[in-house]
C-alpha cells in the first residue's frame, strides 16, 4: 500500500492530490472490471447502494490521505489518519484496558499533531478527515464481505465511485492536465492503482469475512510501522523524536485493546450483529 503511496508522491509536482487519488481508483476500477466481470446481479439495487457506499468512502479516504501526504511526512500522516481504525477498535467494546487504548491513541495523534500543525495546519486536517473515511472503510467493508461476493462489490464500487468523481480530474494540477496524455504517468497512475487498491483491498475482503472489525483494526497496528519504513527508505522522511514516540503510542493503543470478543463470520450482513455494537480511510 504504502510502495503505491511513495509512488503518487512522485506524481504530485505534476498533479494534484486529488487527481492522482481519483486516478487510482479509475485505473483500480477498471483493472477489477476485467479481472472478475461482476455478473448483472451486482448492478442491481440494493447491492449497488452497498458497493456504491463501499466504493465512495474508499475513494474519498484515498483523496483526503493523499491531500494529507502531499504536506505532512508519509508516516505522520497514517499515524495521524489511524485515529480512525482505533476509535473502530476501542467501541467495539467497552473494556477499561480499551477506553486506554483510546486514551493513548489520543496522546499519540496529540504529540504528531504538534510536531506538524505549525508546519501545515491543512495536512493534519486531511490526515483526519482520512480518518474517518477508514473508519467508514472499515465498516462498510465489513458489510461488503459479508454480505455476498466482496471481490464484486469492489468492482462495483470502485466504478461507481469512478463514475461520481471523475469531475475532480478537471481539477488537474501545476500544469494542467496535460501530464495526463503522458503514457509514463498513466503507467504510475495504473501501478498506484493496483499497489495501493486492489491488492490491499482485495486482501483486506479476504481477512474481513473472517475476522470482526475490532480484530481487524487491532491487525492495523502494523501500517504506521511500515509507512515510516517506506516513507524513509522511498522518500527520504526521518521521523523526528515527538513524531516517533507519537507514532508508537498509536501503534501501542491497537496493541493494547483487547483481541477477544470480536465476531468474525457470525456478524450478520449488516455487520452490526453477532455482539459487536455499531461504529464509525491512504
Amino acid at each position: 500500500m504504502y510502495v503505491g503511496a511513495a509512488l503518487a508522491v512522485g506524481l504530485f509536482d505534476r498533479l494534484s492530490p486529488t487527481v492522482v487519488a481519483v486516478l487510482r481508483v479509475v485505473s483500480a476500477g477498471l483493472v477489477l472490471l476485467i479481472w472478475i466481470r461482476p455478473p448483472r446481479a451486482a448492478w442491481r439495487w440494493p447491492a449497488l447502494r452497498r458497493a456504491g457506499a463501499y466504493g465512495l468512502a474508499t475513494a474519498l479516504m484515498n483523496i483526503a490521505f493523499y491531500e494529507a501526504i502531499a504536506r505532512l511526512p508519509l508516516g505522520t500522516a497514517v499515524a495521524l489518519e489511524f485515529v480512525g481504525p482505533i476509535v473502530v477498535a476501542a467501541v467495539a467494546t467497552r473494556r477499561l484496558r480499551d477506553v486506554g487504548a483510546l486514551l493513548l491513541a489520543a496522546a499519540g495523534v496529540v504529540l504528531i499533531a504538534d510536531v506538524q500543525w505549525a508546519g501545515s495546519a491543512a495536512g493534519v486536517v486531511w490526515a483526519l478527515v482520512a480518518a474517518g473515511m477508514w473508519a467508514a472503510y472499515i465498516v462498510l467493508g465489513k458489510r461488503v464481505a459479508t454480505a455476498g461476493n466482496g471481490f464484486d462489490d469492489m468492482a462495483v464500487g470502485f466504478t461507481a465511485a469512478s463514475v461520481v468523481l471523475c469531475p475532480l480530474l478537471l481539477i488537474g494540477g501545476p500544469v494542467g492536465l496535460a501530464p495526463l496524455a503522458s503514457p509514463v504517468v498513466l503507467l504510475v497512475a495504473v501501478g498506484v492503482g493496483v499497489l495501493s487498491s486492489l491488492l490491499p483491498y482485495a486482501l483486506d475482503q479476504i481477512v474481513l469475512r473472517r475476522l470482526g472489525r475490532g480484530r481487524f483494526a487491532v491487525l492495523l497496528a502494523l501500517l504506521p510501522a511500515t509507512a515510516t519504513v517506506t516513507g524513509l527508505v522511498a522518500l527520504g522522511q526521518v521521523p523526528g523524536p515527538l513524531e516517533a514516540i507519537g507514532i508508537a503510542a498509536v501503534v501501542a493503543a491497537v496493541a493494547l485493546r483487547s483481541r477477544d470478543g470480536d465476531q468474525g463470520a457470525g456478524d450478520g450482513p449488516g455487520g452490526i450483529t453477532g455482539g459487536e455494537p455499531v461504529e464509525g480511510r491512504s
